[in-house]
């Protein structure tokens, strides 16, 4: 017998009642819903649309993975982070993981792999993240966005379990990594 996940959740269905435009930007559009609860009862959703973006956990020949350090305003750090971006209007997520792997570190991949996908913060927010690894690794020349400035580095594990246990990525690349079997054990790294 197999498990659907999605089967037998119309007890826990929310009903869209109304709907009212907070925001609209060029990524992201933010609303406030009315919903009706499965027994009846009135509840407030605020609620970010997102056209969903992708992640790469690139792998070099060596076994060593391929970071990006970026500023962040919404925290106000730099971060290491796996390759990632916004799928443009209607494109297909595995064109997006291309382009975008290409765009932000120069890489590209002769062989790739779904990881799957994931919702990113479902309690706020429509975004779906996928999830790739690429592999055979030829390096080339960024061409990043204008407003995208980024450091390119290849890590060893001992040095991703160090970003790790140092608060310097985020929970994306933490999930890819573990996803493409490249999360390190914290074992003997001070907290």
């Amino acid at each position: 017998m197999s498990f659907d996940p999605h089967a037998d959740a119309e007890h826990l269905r929310e009903t869209l009642v109304s709907r009212r435009a907070i925001f609209a930007g060029r990524l992201l559009h933010v609303y406030q819903d009315e919903v009706r609860l499965p027994d009846g009862r009135p509840a407030g959703r605020e609620i970010v649309q997102h056209r969903g973006a992708v992640a790469i956990v690139p792998v070099a020949p060596d076994g060593r993975v391929v970071l990006v350090r970026q500023w962040r305003h919404a925290v106000e750090r730099a971060l290491w982070e796996i390759p990632a971006g916004t799928r443009d209007e209607g494109e297909e997520p595995f064109a997006t993981a291309r382009r975008e792997l290409a765009e932000e570190t120069g890489y590209t991949a002769a062989s790739w792999r779904s990881l799957g996908e994931a919702c990113v913060a479902p309690g706020y927010s429509s975004e779906l993240l996928w999830f790739y690894l690429a592999e055979s690794l030829t390096s080339g020349e960024t061409s990043t966005d204008p407003d995208e400035k980024l450091d390119v580095r290849l890590f060893e594990p001992s040095e991703v379990a160090q970003l790790l246990s140092s608060g310097a990525t985020d929970m994306k690349t933490v999930a890819g990594l573990a996803l493409a079997g490249r999360l390190p054990a914290l074992d003997g790294v001070a907290l």
